[in-house]
């Protein structure tokens, strides 16, 4: 990780000040003082200029991608979902904050408020400038509330309570409970939903398609990614609150245009010729050289065969074969070791990086069918479904023969690329077999569906991370070190703490942000939807 200057904001972020100068009125103003070179309203709006550089600075800043940004990526995706979910695990002997961190369950400080800054400043600030100069109702507004939406969902999935609603009202601004927030997500996404689908009914014509990164301004694929999201969100409060789950889940796949339904519609953000990023995992993986592949994912996949291993990461040698290896989370030593013979991701510097795939919302549709009886088709063809569209969006081969393989389960045992040591695994994973079983039980069914979900979420180690706490499954690898009194090597760490800057910068309103959180301020006080 390049050294880098973690900038700490007030939750409220700065209102946009509009100062216009008035002019007497004359007949034939507007026609006498046009500045020729100056676009005019009409055009703005026509071009979408007054928007677009807010709506972009949205797409760039949910999940970070820009130039030399892979430090900043690195704290707020991969040392924080990345390892959490047994993705990755950490290779670097020290950081500029010490050799214990993340990775052993300590919190460190300044990465722990990385990822609630950067969404205030780049995800929530834009919106509120979109909203600053559009209609209640515009296509602009909608686009920018479903990816507000987005990217405040793993905030609050990572901390629990957050500013939202009052955002933009002060600089100290207040604490809605995750519920609330979760509510309010359900409120925007219905109506921006509704705004899109109506666009797409009068044409579809391509809307901000400069600005697009993600969509190229296709409005239909917009609506699908939305119904995905909305789709997601109802799942993870399916077990404190079921009807309305169902009557999200419901609203979500009934919606006319439909889920996220194959590799074209996956969300990730291109690279284009006016938006050129360095991919991070390739920056942090292979020119950093500070994180590696975890030894929970290499279980699952290695022990399964599985052919999209090829795809996710790099082969190495070891023992004089080309082989996926990865290393324990929470090692303590022996990283230089480690380095020639663990897997980096298999990310060039041009690829996109992904938000959300086909493969999640047939996943989501075999779950809310398993378990709230909502939505069309039979379990086994939706589980079935979600793994043919990962394969496709991993440009793997061979998917019917790992469909059909009912006998092979998890690696039993973890052994290290350096030493030889084993790690007893067989009690620690989620020990199913791929094929599927109609005669199991409905929770063994849970469990081959949130298995392979979990293959099919990488490298979105934000996203695993919130499933693996809603549902239990799968199971990780144990840490090889945990250094946090309140979170076990063996446990799944439950939360980030509030950030210590909002603890000085918006003191008047943390004792009742810890209320809402209904307990300690810590690393093992569950959210509002963790309740299993």
């Amino acid at each position: 990780m390049k050294n880098k200057l973690t900038v700490s904001i007030f939750a409220g972020g700065a209102l946009l000040a509009v100062s216009m100068m008035a002019g007497s009125c004359t007949d034939g103003f507007d026609s006498r003082n046009v500045n020729p070179y100056e676009a005019t309203d009409e055009e703005m709006n026509r071009d979408n200029l007054k928007t677009g550089a807010f709506f972009t600075q949205q797409l760039r800043g949910v999940i970070p991608v820009g130039d030399n940004l892979g430090g900043e990526y690195q704290i707020v995706e991969m040392l924080n979902g990345g390892i959490f979910a047994g993705y990755f695990a950490n290779i670097k002997d020290s950081y500029n904050i010490g050799n214990r961190h993340h990775d052993h369950y300590v919190i460190v400080n300044e990465w722990n408020a990385e990822p609630f800054a950067k969404a205030y400043t780049d995800v929530m600030q834009p919106w509120r400038s979109i909203c600053n100069v559009t209609e209640e109702g515009s296509v602009d507004r909608a686009l920018s509330t479903v990816v507000k939406v987005f990217g405040m969902s793993r905030v609050t999935d990572k901390y629990g309570p957050i500013p939202y609603s009052k955002f933009g009202t002060a600089m100290a601004v207040p604490y809605d409970s995750q519920q609330e927030v979760y509510n309010q997500f359900f409120t925007e996404l219905d109506e921006a939903i509704s705004v899109l689908t109506a666009y797409v009914d009068a044409g579809n014509e391509p809307y901000m398609a400069r600005y697009d990164y993600i969509y190229s301004g296709n409005v239909m694929k917009w609506v699908k990614f939305a119904n995905t999201l909305r789709l997601r969100l109802a799942m993870r409060i399916s077990n404190v609150d079921s009807n309305k789950a169902r009557t999200e889940a419901t609203a979500a796949i009934d919606n006319k245009y439909g889920l996220l339904a194959a590799a074209a519609d996956d969300a990730v953000v291109n690279q284009t010729s006016a938006f050129r990023y360095t991919n991070p995992l390739w920056e942090v993986t292979q020119s950093f050289n500070d994180m590696r592949m975890s030894a929970t994912i290499e279980c699952y996949m290695s022990g399964y065969n599985d052919p999209r291993l090829g795809s996710y990461f790099k082969a190495v040698t070891v023992d004089g074969q080309n082989q996926y290896r990865g290393m324990r989370n929470g090692m303590t030593s022996g990283f230089d070791a480690m380095k020639s013979v663990t897997s980096a991701a298999n990310f060039n510097t041009d690829d996109a990086i992904p938000w959300m795939r086909a493969a999640e919302a047939y996943f989501l549709q075999a779950e809310a069918k398993l378990r709230l009886g909502v939505g069309n088709g039979e379990v086994k063809d939706l589980y079935e479904q979600g793994v043919r569209a990962s394969f496709e969006s991993a440009h793997a081969s061979g998917v019917e023969n790992y469909l059909a393989d009912n006998t092979s389960v998890p690696l039993q045992s973890w052994v290290s690329p350096t030493n030889g040591q084993s790690v007893n695994t067989s009690t620690m994973l989620t020990n199913v077999t791929v094929a599927w079983d109609d005669n199991a039980s409905a929770n063994a069914k849970l469990q081959r569906i949130m298995v392979q979900k979990y293959i099919a979420l990488y490298p979105d180690g934000m996203e695993a991370w919130s499933e693996m706490r809603r549902t239990g499954y799968p199971g990780q690898v144990s840490r090889a070190y945990s250094g946090n009194a309140s979170v076990a090597a063996n446990a799944v760490m439950s939360r980030l703490q509030f950030p210590s800057t909002e603890y000085t910068n918006n003191a008047a309103n943390m004792a009742e942000a810890v209320q809402l959180l209904g307990g300690i301020d810590n690393a093992a006080t569950r959210l509002w939807w963790d309740v299993n």
